[in-house]
């Protein structure tokens, strides 16, 4: 049902039954290595080009959540997908060999939670038993789409961000064993004028505020309901003006209790990845390789995350446009959790 304006409320209480991550040769050097599922440790992962490198990413991680449901591949009934590349090829070309119903997505890099929320949506509803979410991005394919490739060494800004090589996804199932997706607050597009694309951290921070704020005044949750409240790859500069924004509006965020996908991958201290993660898969990885196991481990009982997207293209930024910004969130919790 509807809570609010902009928040779906499931009642049925979907449950997560198989998880899983795939990564590159950068993240399985980040902190959350011990977590993933598989980490390659050549980013062209044998492959003839970056795109089916990713493609093979997408493919990798839908493959370890249907084992770790314990389901078979026909049980599935849905696929919800997406990626950064134009006509969100890697996900469809991984439909292809998956075989079952497909709706693509684009989200940007919200699209972790965009497709969460909505096979979490379809099972609710009883439209689905089992829906796998899915998304990816991979560090070259992306350099190449949206700035320069990777072979140019085109010098980089402190706020930049690294993208994420990897994949993530989530079986979800009307009954099982796992967490449980309470709930959804479907982002509104806020852009503010940024058309810097190496600052999409100043970019998508209002739009996260917005959707968290949102999600409170929605569901008359506040940030103390939450153990953790994570955004999907703010980084450095973006983080810290969404917390601003937060305590502005009234919202103060605890740093213990408030934190960011694009910190938690990489060691940005150590790593050389300006100013710290970005991509489709870096919440994606996180949530579903590092929090669902905090979770499972009775460490997190309920977590709010919120992925965040810039929503501009090659061509709208060589026409000059700013850059559109779009957050969802999603509930996350144990079925203990009150």
């Amino acid at each position: 049902m509807l809570r609010g304006n902009q928040t779906w409320w499931f009642e049925q209480r979907p449950v997560i039954i198989g998880a899983s991550s795939v990564v590159g040769p950068d993240e399985g050097e980040g902190p959350l290595a011990s977590d993933f599922d598989l980490i390659h440790p050549e980013l062209d992962m044998q492959q003839k080009s970056w795109e089916k490198a990713e493609r093979l990413l997408m493919e990798q991680a839908s493959d370890f959540a249907i084992r770790h449901a314990g389901i078979q591949k026909e049980q599935l009934q849905f696929y919800i997908g997406g990626d950064l590349l134009n006509q969100i090829i890697s996900s469809s070309f991984a439909a292809r060999d998956l075989g079952v119903p497909y709706l693509g997505m684009f989200g940007a890099c919200s699209t972790s939670m965009e497709t969460l929320a909505l096979a979490s949506q379809l099972v609710n509803s009883g439209s689905a038993s089992y829906a796998l979410a899915g998304t990816s991005s991979h560090n070259c394919t992306a350099e190449k789409q949206f700035r320069y490739p990777t072979e140019y060494g085109a010098q980089k800004p402190p706020t930049a961000q690294y993208t994420v090589t990897g994949a993530g996804a989530a079986i979800i199932a009307t009954e099982g064993d796992g967490p449980v997706v309470a709930c959804a607050t479907i982002g509104k597009i806020v852009d503010l004028g940024v058309s810097d694309p190496f600052n999409m951290g100043a970019a998508m921070a209002p739009a996260a505020v917005d959707t968290i704020q949102s999600h409170f005044n929605d569901t008359g949750r506040q940030p103390s309901d939450y153990d953790l409240i994570v955004t999907g790859d703010l980084a450095n500069v973006g983080h810290r003006i969404a917390s601003d924004l937060l305590e502005r509006g009234g919202v103060p965020m605890r740093d213990t209790t408030f934190g960011d996908c694009g910190l938690m991958v990489y060691d940005v201290e150590k790593q050389k990845v300006q100013a710290g993660g970005s991509g489709c898969a870096c919440s994606a990885v996180v949530t579903y390789g590092h929090l669902l196991k905090r979770i499972a481990s009775g460490e997190l009982k309920r977590i709010l995350v919120v992925a965040t997207g810039a929503l501009l293209s090659p061509l709208s930024y060589q026409q000059g446009e700013t850059i559109p910004c779009i957050a969802h969130a999603v509930a996350i919790e144990s079925k203990e959790a009150n």
